[in-house]
This record gives structure tokens, C-alpha cells and sequence, in this order.
């Protein structure tokens, strides 16, 4: 209980990667593990890493985007000059795991610890669509020639990843009028981080980005979930028949 306070407490109010943001993540990916009876292939251990890494993957979200911190010259970006925001989230996540009063790992052996870390750090860098890009190409190919390797830790990765993009763009496979309403909050932090690069870094905001196109934010949505969102659920829906209903979101 006092894990789960301390998480939420270190989320910031901001309009749309906060605590309830966190959980709905957490939700979708138990619902995905429940529903496939993948929790059996996964196991205890990695299943445990999955939730942990749901409920902490945006800890301490600004509101801005890996791209804001490096043009704002932000000490993040000099820390990390990759997957930025991402390495921030999994250092809070260590740093609450960490603090007396917090260590829920702590009854795990010294080899079960170092391996929820693995998974941990592995799934929350996942959440960069980035880095999602990088290897979806490689994961789709697995997941449709049918051949994936549950004892193979490289598969069980390219996996976990996809999950947890999953989950995090699962709001878009809500009922119309949830997936109405979180692209209103999506829209509204697009635009605040818009407004920052505009009156504080004298910067000309990308169109997602800037007020003055918001006429224009439905259509690039509907591009951003064609060309970004389809294809994940896809390719899911494709490999495993329970999960066809977010295909059908």
C-alpha cells in the first residue's frame, strides 16, 4: 500500500500522463496477460515486473516530450541523450523501490531481483516510440511467422515491448466516448508543451503541437493512429484471438 502511495504521490498533476493515466496502462496490460493465460508462460516473476512497470512508466511525467528536453537544454537531456523522459521514469521507479518503507522486491533472491530490474528497465524504455520503431519491424515479423520462442529472452523482449505500447496507446481501443476524452487531454498537453516552445525557447512549435493548427488536430490524429496504433493491434489481434476485441476498439 505504502509502494503504491508513494507512486502515485510522485506523479505531477499534469493533464494527461499523470496517475490515472499510469493505472489505465496497469489495467490494460493485466487484462492482456489475464485474458490470454499468458501469466502461465510469463510467469510469476516477469508478470510482477510488467504491473510494476505499468504503474511507473511516466513517474515524474513533465508534460513535455523527450524532444522538449533537449531543445530546453534540460539536465535530463545531458543525462540522457536517448529515450530521455524514459531512463528519468525508470530511475524514480528504482528510487521508490528503493526507499525504506517501499521494497517490495525485498523478499525476492538476489537472481529474482536482478531479473524483475532486467525486465523493469527492458519494458519502461519500451514505452519510447522510439524505440518502438526501432524494432517493430523485428517483432511483427516474429509474431507473424508463428515461431516465437517462449524460453528465448529476445522474443520474450520484442514481446514485453509490444505490450507495453500496447498498453500505453490503449486508450484509443476504449468506447468512443472515453477515446473522445483522452484525445481532448492529449490535444491539451500537446499544446501546452506548444505554448512553452513558443513564449519560452522562441521556437515554432511542430503543427501536433501548435494552438494556432488545432483545427487540424483530428485529422493528424486519425493519421497518428492509421499509421502508429493500427498496426500494433494488428498484429496482436493476428497472433492472439482474445486480444482481437482492442483490434475492434
Amino acid at each position: 500500500c505504502r509502494w503504491l502511495c508513494s507512486v502515485r504521490k510522485n506523479y505531477r498533476s499534469v493533464t494527461y500522463h499523470n496517475w490515472r493515466h499510469a493505472h489505465n496502462v496497469c489495467q490494460l496490460m493485466f487484462a492482456i496477460i489475464t485474458n490470454t493465460t499468458w501469466w502461465r508462460k510469463l510467469g510469476e516473476i516477469e508478470c510482477l515486473s510488467l504491473v510494476i512497470a505499468c504503474l511507473c512508466h511516466d513517474l515524474d511525467h513533465r508534460g513535455t516530450n523527450n524532444s522538449f528536453q533537449i531543445k530546453s537544454s534540460n539536465s535530463l537531456a545531458t543525462l540522457y541523450s536517448t529515450s530521455t523522459m524514459e531512463h528519468h521514469h525508470f530511475d524514480q521507479c528504482l528510487m521508490i523501490l528503493n526507499t525504506p518503507g517501499n521494497q517490495i522486491l525485498g523478499n525476492l533472491s538476489k537472481e529474482e531481483f536482478k531479473s524483475v530490474i532486467k525486465v523493469l528497465e527492458d519494458s519502461i524504455l519500451a514505452t519510447d516510440l522510439a524505440v518502438y520503431f526501432r524494432r517493430r519491424g523485428d517483432t511483427f515479423q516474429l509474431l507473424q511467422s508463428g515461431h516465437l520462442d517462449w524460453a528465448a529472452a529476445e522474443h520474450r523482449s520484442l514481446l514485453r515491448g509490444l505490450l507495453m505500447t500496447a498498453c500505453d496507446l490503449g486508450a484509443i481501443t476504449k468506447p468512443w466516448e472515453i477515446q473522445k476524452k483522452v484525445a481532448q487531454k492529449i490535444a491539451d498537453e500537446f499544446f501546452y508543451q506548444g505554448d512553452l516552445e513558443r513564449t519560452e525557447l522562441h521556437l515554432q512549435p511542430i503543427p501536433t503541437m501548435d494552438r494556432a493548427n488545432s483545427e487540424k488536430f483530428p485529422s493528424m490524429q486519425v493519421s497518428y493512429i492509421d499509421e502508429i496504433c493500427l498496426p500494433v493491434y494488428s498484429s496482436l489481434a493476428a497472433f492472439s484471438e482474445p486480444l482481437a476485441p482492442m483490434l475492434e476498439g
